[in-house]
């Protein structure tokens, strides 16, 4: 009788946590496609970076892989649930055990923190022997669409969920803050794939928040695999001499035309 209700349980958690992350990606990846590259498509035909439209046959490829990608995702969110009921990694419920300036620092560290875990592992697996086995699929999309967020090899899928984890065992973490985490994630990977520029430029055609990827900057990535390697901010790819030397240029194309 044990182990039916703790098989039962394991059902349950995996089954709530899968229902979770499915709706964030077909919601997040699914709005931005319906907003930008639908809805919005035709007020901001000035403002697409590519000529060309992806085919429907890659974005059926990239939302079938992407389903693998939720499934990992999806167990490593309930080693986090399963770990935060044993008391392994320590996710707390009230705010007021730490307090709301702790609420807002908290999140703050786990963006920070997955950018750099972004990046680095990013430039890992852009190792040519590494490249071939786990990151080539993610390029086969090399005009992306809102759906390759996700769109990952399996060991590159691994690499990216056991983020979470892992900073959690030593970030104590309200669920609002991770929740925020993952929100942002989702949205800035689908925003980034666009193929759209959505970021404002300054009077001087530069990117109005230098510190932050554009999409041009990740689309630039697709175009050219070996530069642009960060997530959410500029600094690592400006730090270690990645950031694509015809990155202000592109972007200037594309953010300083007027719809």
């Amino acid at each position: 009788m044990e182990n039916h209700c703790i098989i039962r349980h394991l059902a349950e958690t995996f089954s709530g946590v899968l229902t979770i992350d499915l709706l964030r990606y077909l919601v997040g990846a699914g709005g931005v496609f319906l907003i930008v590259n639908l809805a919005l498509a035709a007020r901001l035909y000035t403002r697409k970076i590519r000529p060309d439209t992806p085919p429907l046959s890659q974005i059926r490829r990239e939302i079938l892989v992407s389903l693998r990608t939720v499934l990992v995702f999806t167990l490593t969110g309930t080693l986090i649930a399963l770990g935060a009921e044993a008391g392994i990694i320590p996710i707390y419920t009230e705010i007021g055990s730490y307090g709301w300036t702790y609420l807002v620092f908290s999140t703050v560290v786990l963006i920070v923190a997955h950018d750099a875990w972004f990046y680095w592992s990013h430039r890992m697996l852009h190792y040519p022997p590494l490249f071939r086995r786990f990151h080539r699929l993610h390029h086969r999309s090399y005009n992306p669409t809102p759906f390759t967020s996700y769109s990952f090899d399996l060991g590159e899928a691994v690499t990216n969920a056991i983020y979470l984890p892992l900073i959690l065992l030593v970030v104590p973490a309200h669920p609002v803050a991770i929740l925020i985490f993952v929100t942002h994630m989702m949205l800035r990977n689908a925003i980034g794939h666009s193929g759209y520029e959505l970021f404002p430029a300054n009077r001087h055609g530069k990117p109005l928040f230098g510190w932050m990827t554009t999409v041009t900057h990740h689309d630039l990535h697709h175009a050219h695999s070996g530069y642009n390697l960060g997530l959410y901010f500029s600094w690592w790819d400006r730090v270690m001499g990645t950031e694509h030397p015809d990155y202000h240029t592109e972007f200037r194309k594309v953010a300083h035309a007027t719809p």
